[in-house]
């Protein structure tokens, strides 16, 4: 639908219409996919996906950490 409102072959009421849908949030996903538009163009999708690999990495190391320190103080406490 946000395609469709954004070609504009149809009027937001016809979109209203046709797909039984409020004409708030026709405007909301046709605001939201052009804003996606603009980051997908600009790179800034890359570096936003590129930041998340590496929280995701950060987030993978400490997991190792803290089974690393769960392992060593269940073995020091006779468990």
């Amino acid at each position: 639908m946000a395609l469709e409102a954004i070609r504009g072959e149809l009027t937001v009421a016809e979109l209203v219409a046709k797909h039984g849908v409020h004409q708030t949030l026709i405007d909301t996903w046709k605001r939201q996919a052009l804003e996606g538009m603009s980051g997908i163009f600009s790179g800034k999708a890359e570096a936003k996906a590129a930041e998340k690999d590496g929280e995701i990495e950060k987030l993978h190391a400490k997991i190792g950490q803290l089974v690393v320190e769960r392992d060593f103080l269940a073995k020091a406490s006779g468990r």
